[in-house]
């Protein structure tokens, strides 16, 4: 009965869990978790399918370099990339970055890496016939590559770009080791405050990220089923 009492510290503190000190003052808790999660996920999108299309190209100094980057990138500790961002850009450019830019930078970077083996696999899970039927009709390697190809490809790529967005929503948390207040870095500020209900905000948080990877991983396998099915058809 006192385990359960004691998650009035749940609901007490519930809106700074969701939305930190916003609208007074800036965007925090799981409200920041996801901005940083569909943000990142948007421009690694973007990122993945150049390095994807690039790591299939013919020329081998195009392909070559582009995979030893990939490659690079996937062997690094995602933490690494994120303290390379935050201390790094202001060396370079002699001014400080927004923590929240820089993690989103680093997420970016990380997943782009991650999303281009992605793409790279399902554009070489199309058979060789539907690039050869492309060129026969008059098109560049390019333009079948781009208006045949890659569309076909990206329908197998969905539930595998879903998968990777739950991974996504997963790594935002590693976002508190730079003072961004996403959800895991408010949690830790309401148990420094109250120093007596550590299980119960950290198994909240728990639940709370198991309800949005488990409603997303849902949403693949329904995204999954129905393409094999319609493959079927």
């Amino acid at each position: 009965m006192t385990f359960l009492s004691n998650f009035q510290v749940i609901s007490t503190n519930f809106v700074y869990f969701m939305v930190g000190r916003w609208p007074e003052g800036p965007l925090g808790g799981l409200g920041l978790t996801m901005y940083l999660a569909v943000a990142s996920c948007i421009l690694s999108f973007v990122g993945g399918l150049i390095l994807g299309l690039l790591s299939v190209s013919r020329h081998r100094w195009i392909s070559w370099p582009v995979m030893l980057v990939i490659n690079t990138i996937r062997g690094i500790p995602l933490l690494m990339v994120i303290f390379w961002m935050y201390f790094l850009l202001p060396a370079l450019f002699g001014k400080g970055f927004p923590e929240t830019q820089t993690v989103i930078l680093g997420l970016t970077i990380f997943t782009s890496a991650y999303m281009s083996q992605i793409v790279r696999a399902g554009i070489e899970g199309i058979p060789n016939g539907q690039m050869e039927a492309a060129i026969s009709t008059g098109l560049k390697h390019w333009q079948a590559m781009v208006y045949i190809i890659l569309p076909q490809g990206l329908r197998n790529m969905i539930p595998s770009f879903v998968n990777q967005f739950v991974s996504l929503i997963k790594d935002t948390s590693l976002a508190f080791i730079v003072g961004v207040s996403e959800l895991t870095h408010v949690g830790t500020q309401i148990n420094n405050r109250t120093m007596a209900f550590p299980t119960e905000i950290f198994f909240f948080i728990a639940v709370v990220y198991f309800i949005l990877c488990y409603a997303f991983t849902s949403l693949s396998r329904t995204l999954e089923k129905r393409l094999s099915w319609r493959k079927a058809i």
